[in-house]
């Protein structure tokens, strides 16, 4: 237990309770907590503050602390804990065979921000008015426009970008003003090449927005915590400020079992923390544990009252879960430079007429090579043809070898696409085992070739070799949109002020709040949006 409060956390009701530390928690404690309101987080991971944490594992991928954590059940989840990392499996429901899977998310403070890349984009205007760009999505839960616009949000996109130090150059592609973004850091030679290269296709690159201080010898920490203090998530820009200045408190290793409720209000959160069980009570009580977690507190606090799950009489907590669609594209570099460098974005292929994609950005270093043969393994085992993992056991030496060529000597780039919201694509508990269905529909396949297409004729003097992630289940680091905001509760979980529909004293700030995904990374508006809330709750 860390924060100003040394006493019983049981022994008072907090102003707030709020559960999950990730950019949608800890942004909005930190603003309500600063305006002077009791604040209590509870983080289901572990809390490593800077690089002399106890038993932390920062700097690397945690897996390459061991010699074969993977043979090695207990020591594998030990070093994924301990690197902040997600440690229970969940199961894809997808197929007719299910398949348990880690996904590779956050859980410690920070939640996943604490292993992002650092890249901080708005979305567009037009994301916010979805079903106008997807006129061909015949069948989808797309809502018309979200219950915010743009402009809404666009006063808290700046406040954003300023309390998390974003650094880039403005998109030439954008009609609205540009924040006042700070300096980004010198472009690296290599990376200035394939800039100029893009340009002379025709395209617009400009330098990608991240939250980063780039020191003299950062190394980006994608995947991983960082050790150095310069990468700006949310556990140090707002967490870290909200325990030592303004007199919050963390519970961590703390797993929320469930909320108690009555027919209007949460009365209490069930907690589980070092094998003791106990309640703590809010007079607002905020989710923010994640996508798929979130959902599964909801659906896990069924009463008399509540026989579907907490705040769920429209039937949509779970329901329309989106991942985005995410390719890699591996280019040869042509200088010495290294290639850990994420300084380049695009949006020329955002929106093509009336067809909607999404942004291309570096991607900077691929994971180690073994890391990278182990994932080829548990894609195979959980693939079409498991049959096929003992001739590649065989070969992987030689595989893992190739890897480790392809991570030293390429520049990445990753296409990130926006996918819609099905009804059927959705989290659910089996058993008290978190679990999803995902499937593409024919639409968004037809969609994802298109964009394939497109970077094949723009890189392909490049010769860029393909890695496709797109359809990979697994890839689900982007996963929101699982108890979405709107104006008519039949079909939404949340009112425009992210409270739920059902319930007068519980919110939801994480990306559960999405009615769409948009085609760029989530994580600067879940800020922008629970600085947005922080203030209605204030007022």
């Amino acid at each position: 237990m860390r924060g100003a409060s040394a006493m019983n956390p049981t022994d008072q009701t907090w102003d707030v309770v709020i559960v999950g530390t990730g950019m949608g928690g800890a942004t909005l404690g930190y603003a309500l907590a600063k305006a002077g309101l009791s604040v209590l987080f509870c983080e289901r991971g572990r809390s490593y503050p800077g690089s002399g944490a106890k038993n932390s594992l920062c700097g690397d991928y945690p897996e390459t602390f061991a010699d074969d954590p993977w043979h090695d059940q207990v020591e594998f989840k030990d070093i994924l804990r301990r690197g902040g990392r997600h440690d229970e499996e969940i199961l894809d429901r997808s197929d007719r065979r299910s398949k348990p899977f880690i996904p590779f998310i956050g859980s410690g403070i920070g939640g996943s921000s604490a292993l992002y890349g650092m890249a901080l984009e708005r979305f567009f205007p037009a994301d916010f008015v979805p079903r106008r760009n997807h006129p061909g999505a015949y069948g989808t839960d797309l809502p018309e426009s979200w219950p915010i616009s743009y402009q809404d949000l666009e006063p808290y996109y700046a406040r954003a970008e300023a309390l998390y130090r974003v650094r880039g150059e403005a998109d030439p592609l954008r009609n609205e003003a540009p924040g006042q973004l700070l300096t980004p850091s010198p472009m690296p030679g290599g990376q200035q090449e394939l800039f100029d290269f893009l340009a002379g296709r025709g395209l617009h690159p400009y330098r990608l927005h991240m939250a980063c201080e780039y020191v003299a010898t950062c190394q980006l920490c994608q995947g991983y915590l960082c050790k150095q203090g310069c990468k700006n998530d949310s556990a140090r820009i707002c967490l870290e400020p909200a325990l030592t200045q303004y007199g919050a408190t963390l519970l961590d290793e703390c797993q929320i079992v469930s909320l108690q409720a009555s027919d209007t209000r949460v009365t209490g959160v069930n907690c589980i923390r070092k094998g003791r069980q106990f309640s703590v009570q809010g007079k607002m009580v905020v989710l923010a544990a994640g996508a798929l977690h979130t959902p599964a507190i909801l659906l896990a606090s069924k009463s008399s009252q509540w026989p579907l799950g907490l705040a769920n009489t429209s039937g949509f907590v779970g329901r329309c879960m989106m991942r985005h669609y995410v390719d890699l594209y591996v280019m040869k570099r042509n200088r010495s430079d290294g290639n850990a460098d994420k300084t380049i974005a695009f949006n020329d292929f955002y929106q093509m007429g009336d067809e909607k994609l999404g942004s291309v950005q570096s991607f900077g270093q691929l994971p180690p090579a073994a890391l990278l043969a182990e994932n080829l393994c548990s894609d195979i085992r959980n693939g079409p043809a498991p049959w096929l993992l003992g001739p590649f056991n065989l070969l992987k030496p030689l595989v893992t070898a190739f890897l480790h060529r392809l991570s030293e000597r390429g520049v990445v780039l990753a296409s990130l696409m926006e996918d819609l919201p099905y009804y059927e694509n959705h989290v659910s508990l089996e058993e008290g085992q978190l679990a999803f269905q995902y499937r593409i529909r024919p639409y968004d396949k037809e969609r994802i070739k298109a964009m394939r297409a497109l970077l094949r004729n723009t890189l392909g003097p490049r010769r860029p070799m393909l890695i496709k992630q797109a359809e990979n289940n697994e890839r689900i680091a982007h996963v929101c949109g699982t108890c979405r905001m709107g104006t008519d509760k039949a079909d939404s979980v949340l009112d425009p002020d992210c409270r739920a529909h059902d319930i007068d004293n519980l919110y939801i700030v994480d990306a559960s709040f999405f009615p769409s995904s948009g085609g760029s990374n989530p994580a600067l508006t879940i800020a922008a949006n629970a600085l947005r809330v922080a203030e209605r709750i204030l007022a």
